[in-house]
């Protein structure tokens, strides 16, 4: 459990990281954290809406997604819930940013790969399950 807890704060270092360099250009670090903070709630939401469009295209059926159902709620509110524990309602994350702003070189760059796979696999999944969703829709 505590690789996956460290796993989750590197993905964040990494988003982290990104968005204060490309904030250098675009006039201060504002908000990093919470910039950070909100394209890891977009990409976990995006895995959820993922799920849910290929189990419908594996089904073979339309899964009546709504905010206020169950299967989209719950999932939504602990997405939210983890967010907040892991990087609002305690300081941890800044330790954690310390630990792997120390780590060679060669490992950052390695991670650093290894987290934009990760996101555009996110990405691309959902994309592309959002389209094939779409065609199977207006297909019927």
């Amino acid at each position: 459990m505590e690789k996956i807890k460290k796993a989750y704060y590197y993905f964040f270092y990494k988003i982290y990281k990104s968005i204060e360099y490309t904030s250098e250009w675009g006039g201060g670090k504002f908000w990093t954290d919470f910039k950070a903070g909100l394209v890891i709630i977009a990409l976990e939401i995006w895995i959820l809406f993922s799920i849910f469009n290929i189990y419908s295209l594996v089904r073979n059926e339309k899964i009546k997604i709504e905010i206020s159902h169950p299967v989209i709620i719950v999932p939504l509110i602990l997405i939210l819930l983890l967010n907040y524990l892991s990087f609002v309602h305690t300081n941890k994350w800044k330790e954690y940013n310390e630990e792997f702003a120390r780590l060679p070189r060669r490992k950052n760059i390695i991670g650093g790969i290894i987290v934009w796979i990760i996101i555009i696999l996110i990405v691309a999944v959902y994309w592309t399950s959002a389209y094939l969703m779409q065609k199977y829709v207006l297909g019927k």
